[in-house]
């Protein structure tokens, strides 16, 4: 029975929609499920996809589509996956959901409309549970027969070595609301992970820079603590950095800032994960590192949809398919 259910597993069949350089899609093969193809409008993190990953990734402005989703319905895929832009609702932006990018969720949420996959699951940041357009989105789900698990993941709860905090919707067709929610957070850490728990002493420091939103903030961080949030810049200390009085050192003089392939560490991308350097622009890839879904995020967001189809396949099974599944075995 169980050889079964994990072939069937192995072949759920996904789709990432603003796909980026590839963390959710990375955190998703990781778990076990078959990424078939991705979506991205931004040549540089679709160039850095390419190398990481065997499937196509097509550059796509999922903005111009014009309720056009036939692209994705010919695809045949049983999950979609997908980040849609977060820079509208997140505290480091403008806070306006009304810019243009915020429409992007909307267009996430028609798409899924159209294909109805079996399963989708959609990341954002914390404060678009707060949304005007979370509510629209979430009328179109419910009106096209999902469950929807809804939820806000310490990702540094979850193998991540960050004080990350991100939305995460699943819906499952035909399914029931916050099914999900106790395979999400039975596996969660009791304790969040620091950089030490994560990189030991590979980066040769003990303390670093991360530039804050405001000088009210501290900038000056230990790797015995979770980093803060990894955001798409990255600057060095400035000559004239007055300590802030909960910066974790005051040894200003002997601090530096991670550097750009750290960072891809901190949101646990793999050492062997191919930012194409050679290639890209240090601000791009910044940018593209601060935008993507820690893979380990991912991955665990990932495991739970599996625990869930695991536990819950046996008394799913009619009795004639029962009995040809222990037959397999």
């Amino acid at each position: 029975m169980q050889s079964s259910i994990d072939r069937k597993l192995l072949n759920l069949k996904a789709i990432d929609i603003f796909a980026g350089c590839g963390g959710l899609s990375l955190g998703f093969q990781n778990a076990g499920f078959k990424i078939i193809s991705a979506f991205d409008n931004w040549q540089p993190a679709i160039q850095v996809y390419q190398k990481n990953f065997h499937h196509p990734i097509y550059n796509c402005d999922l903005s111009s589509l014009n309720d056009d989703y036939s692209t994705f319905s010919k695809m045949d895929c049983d999950v979609i996956i997908g980040g849609p832009p977060c820079q509208d609702f997140s505290s480091a932006g403008k806070r306006n959901e009304n810019l243009g990018r915020g429409d992007l969720s909307i267009v996430f949420a028609k798409i899924i409309s159209f294909v109805q996959p079996q399963w989708f699951v959609m990341e954002n940041v914390e404060r678009y549970k707060k949304s005007g357009k979370r509510c629209q989105v979430l009328n179109i789900f419910k009106a096209n027969n999902y469950g929807l698990t809804e939820t806000v993941i310490k990702a540094s709860l979850c193998g991540v070595p960050q004080n990350r905090k991100r939305y995460i919707c699943i819906g499952k067709m035909n399914g029931k609301d916050d099914e999900l929610l106790p395979y999400i957070n039975k596996n969660l850490a009791e304790n969040p992970m620091s950089v030490r728990d994560y990189l030991g002493d590979s980066l040769g420091i003990e303390y670093y820079y991360r530039h804050p939103r405001t000088y009210a903030r501290r900038g000056i961080f230990s790797i015995d603590e979770p980093s803060p949030t990894i955001r798409g810049v990255n600057r060095p200390i400035p000559k004239t950095y007055k300590l802030h009085q909960a910066d974790a050192s005051s040894l200003i003089k002997e601090i530096r800032p991670l550097t750009t392939i750290e960072r891809s560490y901190i949101q646990t991308f793999p050492k062997n994960f191919n930012f194409d350097i050679e290639n890209q622009s240090k601000t791009d890839l910044e940018q593209m590192i601060g935008n993507a879904v820690p893979v380990k995020l991912a991955e665990y967001v990932a495991n739970s949809i599996i625990e869930y189809i695991k536990s819950t396949a046996i008394p799913q099974l009619e009795p004639k398919q029962l009995v040809l599944n222990l037959g397999d075995n």
